[in-house]
């Protein structure tokens, strides 16, 4: 069961000693390489000896795998609710799900009920993550850890006996055990939304060429956003990476001609004459520049600055800043986001003109059934539109309008902010992924 990007939770009897060292697999996502992995420090949890021990390990890995997704953590059981747990036992090298429902109490593990014993957990379950189903509004969520089984006629497989359970040890119990799991259960554990927002943002599909937001360091939103990094090609550490050696790393990428590398570098840094532009990519359609903690930049206009040159170079940035306010935020308004989201209007109105020359062609060709939708205010409306607003004289009134003028347009195309196509592969973390 994946906790964080780099640690991972699972039964001490699985690791079978504090000093070994194991190789980890993320056999429902073939394309993460597997690492190994040792206990993390305070990660033994063997428990008092007797078949109701705690029986709890967590490993560090090598390496994180952000690749994976994180268990979404629950504490609340409810008797009789299903739960289902995924393992890979012998002659099931694709693995298995077995179904049962949360029965009572048995000490510090609780029993789940199968419909036969056939659905009763046997070995290569142990370790595994119990979820509950997503339910309406109610999402999927990791209730327990799957930990041994039991027959009564002490047999060595579920189908053998006349009756057998399976058990596990609720998160609620891990909790008290483990300080990270607490925090993770917790509402500061992980931000679902700001997730789900990231990787729509990185899927690239009607998103704006900037994303801006205030994540302050430590906490939920913090570690959410630290397990969408891999999606980005270069991260810059403000405060902590010197914007030269960021520009060193991007001329490096970009491999303009020889004779213009200092040029581009001089640019890049200082401004002024604009080098040749046939590097420049197409608006929002380059690679992912993500800034962490701008405002800790000892020169934060002067970073921004450098990112406006950098996003007419095609490339698409991620901003973030740990406090809500400071000398930031006008340049960023002024130099980022008023241009990135009059450069997607821009984009989507000619859309909406070329449904409207569509619709005209086509028109008096075919019958109004078969004809393309016709964007629901005229473009050249808004085309108007998007003139004034560009004679604004202040950035916040036009970042404002703009962003009304975006809502507007998305409702003439019929289409909404969001991925809108395929995103990048996540691991199955439940039940929803049984074919």
């Amino acid at each position: 069961m994946l906790l964080t990007q780099d640690r991972i939770l699972t039964c001490a009897h699985v690791v079978g000693e504090a000093d070994a060292r194991m190789w980890v697999e993320f056999a429902e996502s073939p394309g993460i390489p597997p690492v190994a992995a040792r206990v993390a420090p305070d990660g033994w949890l063997p428990g008092r000896e007797g078949p109701d021990r705690e029986d709890v390990a967590v490993l560090a890995l090598d390496s994180p795998r952000p690749q994976a997704e994180p268990a979404p953590l629950g504490r609340r059981l409810e008797r009789g609710r299903e739960v289902w747990a995924g393992g890979y036992s012998q002659t099931f090298d694709d693995g298995m799900w077995l179904s049962g429902r949360i029965s009572g109490l048995h000490g510090d593990w609780v029993q789940l009920d199968a419909r036969n014993n056939a659905e009763v957990v046997r070995p290569g379950f142990s370790g595994a993550a119990v979820h509950t189903r997503r339910e309406g509004s109610r999402p999927e969520q990791v209730v327990g850890l799957v930990v041994s089984w039991r027959g009564d006629l002490e047999l060595a497989l579920p189908t053998e006996n006349d009756l057998a359970f399976s058990y596990m040890i609720p998160v609620d119990r891990i909790a008290e055990l483990v300080p990270l799991v607490a925090e993770l259960c917790g509402p500061d554990g992980w931000d679902p939304g700001l997730a789900r927002r990231l990787r729509h943002w990185f899927a690239g599909v009607d998103q704006p060429s900037v994303r801006f937001g205030v994540v302050p360091s430590g906490g939920g939103r913090d570690r959410t956003l630290r397990h969408q990094l891999h999606r980005a090609h270069l991260v810059h550490h403000g405060g902590r990476d010197r914007p030269a050696a960021l520009v060193e790393t991007l001329v490096a990428q970009l491999r303009p001609p020889r004779h213009q590398r200092n040029r581009y570098r001089d640019w890049l840094l200082e401004g002024g004459d604009e080098p040749e532009r046939s590097l420049a990519g197409r608006p929002a359609a380059g690679p992912v520049l993500a800034v962490l903690g701008l405002d800790e930049d000892p020169d934060p206009a002067g970073l921004v600055r450098v990112l406006a040159r950098v996003r007419t170079l095609g490339f698409r940035l991620l901003v973030t800043v740990r406090a809500a306010d400071g000398p930031w935020f006008d340049p960023v308004v002024r130099d980022l986001l008023v241009p990135a989201l009059d450069e997607q209007a821009e984009e989507l109105l000619r859309r909406a003109e070329r449904g409207e020359r569509e619709w005209a062609r086509l028109s008096g060709l075919i019958d109004s059934a078969s004809a393309p939708p016709r964007p629901a205010t005229d473009p050249a409306t808004r085309r108007r539109h998007l003139r004034d607003l560009r004679a604004l004289p202040e950035p916040h009134a036009r970042l404002t309008a703009l962003k009304q003028l975006l809502r507007d347009l998305r409702t003439d195309l019929g289409t909404r902010p969001g991925p809108g196509g395929p995103g990048l592969p996540e691991q199955r973390t439940g039940p929803a992924g049984r074919p």
